[in-house]
């Protein structure tokens, strides 16, 4: 038997259990390691609240989390992996436990750190595949609502890397890393597209909106075509005719390209704070009461 987190009913952080569990057995092409880090998404929240009841149903008890780091400890037929390789990716069957499942384990550069590379597998996809449907040119202007957090964090650094010239709005405690990295920043909240024109006087051709914060009417406004602007966290997106871009479409490239650009030292992705495996439902409820400054990851 080993330990992992699972809820058996939606609600609260409270939901959370350190439970005793047999570890999971990797089919064809899997592999099983032991977990050194776990990522915690807030998505791995809707899941748990029983928002996402309807569109992602599950199987009580669950094991939440996407992402993970560890050792490949066993490995099923046909597996692109061996036993005692340090490997990251995304999960099947939850990640926040001792032991976890990867379908498409990735090797982690010595330059990744466990809690690094787990953080890195779904918002470095993301980013890597949103910017691929905006498909911003070197010239262009980009402006990314949601700038300060991981997935808005990752796309500023990638588009910035293609010779995109990158507006970023984001709370203030947030500007100044922005900046750093080569953004324009600028504050969110009333009368940010005012300050995003006066920015950026030339204008901006794309939009990625990464907040959900009601934002879309003015971002068409602001580029004049809809099809320049998308967002991965406002279910209104239909009703301002823009793209809604959600879930894994990864084909096994994109993460192995982030992880590459991020182990040359062309992206950071900061850690917020780390928690023992029992710690889930406090890691939770630190991401709803949005006080993270970046990721929060689990140590078993």
């Amino acid at each position: 038997m080993s330990q992992a987190i699972t809820f058996s009913e939606y609600g609260t952080p409270e939901v959370l259990r350190l439970s005793e569990v047999t570890p999971p057995e990797p089919g064809p092409g899997q592999v099983r390691i032991r977990v050194r880090a776990a990522s915690v998404n807030p998505f791995d929240l809707k899941i748990r609240s029983g928002l996402m009841a309807d569109a992602v149903p599950v199987r009580f008890p669950v094991v939440p989390g996407l992402d993970a780091s560890g050792v490949v400890d066993a490995v099923g037929e046909g597996a692109d992996a061996a036993v005692g390789d340090e490997v990251l990716g995304a999960t099947v069957g939850g990640g926040y436990g001792e032991y976890a499942l990867l379908e498409r384990p990735v090797a982690r550069p010595a330059a990744l750190s466990w809690e690094v590379a787990a953080s890195l597998v779904t918002v470095g996809a993301t980013a890597f595949r949103v910017l691929g449907l905006l498909d911003p040119r070197a010239g262009d202007t980009l402006l990314v609502h949601g700038a300060g957090g991981s997935v808005g964090t990752v796309a500023v650094q990638l588009a910035l890397a293609r010779g995109v010239t990158v507006v970023g709005t984001a709370g203030e405690h947030d500007l100044e890393r922005l900046t750093a990295l080569g953004a324009v920043a600028v504050g969110y909240g009333e009368g940010w597209a005012r300050r995003v024109r006066t920015a950026a006087p030339q204008g901006v051709d794309r939009v990625l909106d990464a907040a959900g914060a009601g934002v879309l009417a003015d971002s068409v406004a602001l580029t004049g075509d809809r099809a320049h602007v998308l967002t991965i966290a406002d279910l209104s997106a239909a009703r301002h005719g823009v793209r809604f871009s959600a879930g894994s479409t990864d084909d096994g490239t994109f993460l192995p390209q982030v992880v590459q650009v991020a182990s040359e030292g062309g992206l950071t992705l900061p850690v917020w704070r780390t928690y023992p495996l029992d710690g889930a439902a406090t890691a939770h409820a630190d991401l709803e009461a949005r006080r993270n400054r970046g990721k929060a990851v689990l140590l078993p």
